[in-house]
């Protein structure tokens, strides 16, 4: 005695699922990519194994090209060079709403100390609290 199925074994897989979570997944890593490096300047900056909590909201960073000797200040990552005397006017709006302002120099290892010493002065002026920025060891 034979027994037979009344229904058939569909043996084909719906891939429209699988495609929806790769296009969710990529959206996320294109948008989280943006967000891991917020400086466009390409720096080559001082090792350090010091660690600090506190969160800069602008940042200040220092180019140096040692062929020319000259040195370019950028804020925020910003590839457009500021000069040195209009950088107090320029952070001074950013950081007015802060409970502590705080301000982070990117100094490339090269960019003589004169230079940075020079931000520090800004934010002694104006009470800021300053990081130096380091790339780990």
């Amino acid at each position: 005695m034979a027994i037979k199925r009344k229904t058939k074994v569909d043996s084909s897989f719906s891939m429209s699922s699988m495609t929806d979570i790769v296009f969710l997944l990529l959206i996320f890593f294109l948008v989280t990519s943006t967000l891991i490096n917020p400086n466009a300047l390409k720096l080559l900056l001082p090792k350090s194994t010091g660690q600090v909590s506190a969160k800069a909201t602008v940042s200040v960073s220092i180019k140096h090209y040692p062929q020319l000797n000259t040195v370019t200040y950028h804020i925020n990552g910003n590839p457009d060079p500021v000069a040195f005397d209009e950088i107090e006017g320029i952070i001074e709006p950013l950081l007015a709403d802060q409970d502590e302002p705080t301000f982070s120099i990117y100094a490339d290892e090269t960019v003589p100390v004169k230079e940075v010493v020079a931000l520090m002065n800004i934010a002694k002026r104006n009470n800021y609290k300053v990081i130096m920025a380091t790339s780990p060891e």
